[in-house]
């Protein structure tokens, strides 16, 4: 079940937004307090696969909260406004909105690009799991439920090489030649620096132990 964010200030639109969309088979949260959103999303609701945001909120503006969210994340952001302004909807859009809809709507419309908007994001979002721990491509990171762990771009490359060939011993030398085939050149000792560093990151994640080096052969991802 897919599960939506409403951030909308008006109780009775709140109220009607979350009967229409759990009657069409999302899961809703909505938030009625608004003097700190932003410290509620990062607690609660950053599981959230879309919100849909009102710019005419108390205490922060809808543009200013789309944009320190797109700081912390790339999940999918509709806003929603009473304003026709073409300006909002420019800057909404810099600021890194998804898509764009102007009371009143129609409910059918709305759904519709409500389930666009979604689409699109569920063909970018490219993650891997390893026992708890979930690898993020696209945000080039390591994510438990407690921590985000940024990866460097080699790191995160030679973790995803590994956990493709979980339990299979893969050499130095393949390791770095798939590297070459992604165009990133690291010499021998640099692969052992990377290694060193996923080791710490994995720890930092809470898996110990989870790279075993099989000497003279290569390593292998337990």
């Amino acid at each position: 079940m897919m599960k939506i964010l409403v951030i909308e200030d008006d109780l009775e639109i709140r109220k009607n937004l979350k009967q229409l969309l759990e009657e069409h088979g999302y899961q809703v949260y909505v938030i009625d307090d608004f003097k700190n959103i932003l410290e509620d999303w990062k607690k609660k609701y950053q599981d959230t696969d879309l919100i849909l945001l009102d710019i005419q909120i108390p205490y922060m503006n809808g543009e200013l909260l789309l944009k320190e969210l797109r700081k912390e994340s790339s999940v999918p952001i509709m806003m929603v406004t009473s304003r026709s302004s073409e300006l909002d909807e420019v800057l909404s859009m810099s600021y890194g909105a998804d898509d764009y809809i102007t009371k009143p709507y129609n409910p059918s419309i709305l759904l519709l690009r409500i389930e666009a908007v979604l689409r699109r994001s569920k063909k970018e979002i490219q993650t891997l799991t390893y026992h708890h721990v979930t690898l993020n491509l696209q945000k080039c990171q390591l994510e438990t439920k407690e921590k985000i762990i940024p990866l460097s771009k080699n790191e995160m490359r030679i973790f995803h090489f590994l956990l493709q060939h979980q339990g299979t011993i893969v050499s130095r030398e393949e390791i770095m030649k798939y590297l070459w085939d992604t165009e990133e050149f690291i010499d021998d000792n640099t692969l052992t620096v990377n290694m060193s560093r996923i080791r710490k990151r994995l720890q930092e994640a809470g898996v110990e132990n989870a790279i075993e080096t099989k000497k003279g052969l290569g390593y292998i991802l337990l």
